[in-house]
């Protein structure tokens, strides 16, 4: 990895990576969305009453993020979706918890946490329409969280969908 030699290359390593997260060797985008499970499972712990207020203040932080950080990390990477630029990802897990919170009670958030971690990032890399055809056509700072945003939404139907069925 090339050294960062500006504020903004500084910004995008340190924050556009969740953290360095993104800068795992494997897996650097589940490594990511475990900051918003972090973040998830912290709120619930100490103030379960806020879960839903956290979790959308932290989306909506997570998407100025990226959207403010985008293009630097595409000039850094050279890439315009890199693997290591990994809002997507956070804002991705963020949005599964808050859909699925939505529709389920306070009590079911330990499966939130494991099962909405689990099926947002299998449904991120298997990338069902229309995310697929996101992923191959918007290459830009839209398409590149776009695609998260519709696998979470998949993750968090499919969820409720189970944990509703179960009882």
């Amino acid at each position: 990895m090339k050294r960062p030699t500006s504020l903004s290359d500084w910004l995008v390593v340190t924050v556009g990576t969740a953290f360095g997260l993104g800068l795992a060797p494997i897996a650097p985008g589940s490594f990511a969305a475990l900051l918003g499970v972090a973040v998830h499972a912290a709120v619930w712990h100490f103030a379960p009453e806020h879960t839903m207020t956290v979790l959308w203040v932290s989306f909506a932080i997570t998407c100025v993020v990226h959207f403010v950080l985008n293009n630097a990390a595409a000039r850094y990477w050279e890439d315009p979706d890199s693997g290591n630029f990994v809002m997507d990802e956070v804002a991705g897990y963020l949005l599964t918890a808050i859909l699925a919170h939505a529709f389920l009670p306070i009590e079911r958030t330990p499966w939130i946490l494991i099962e909405g971690f689990l099926l947002f990032r299998v449904l991120d890399i298997v990338k069902l329409p229309p995310a697929r055809q996101i992923d191959r056509d918007w290459h830009n700072m839209f398409g590149v969280i776009l695609d998260d945003l519709v696998s979470a939404v998949y993750a968090a139907g499919l969820l409720v969908l189970q944990l509703r069925l179960m009882g």
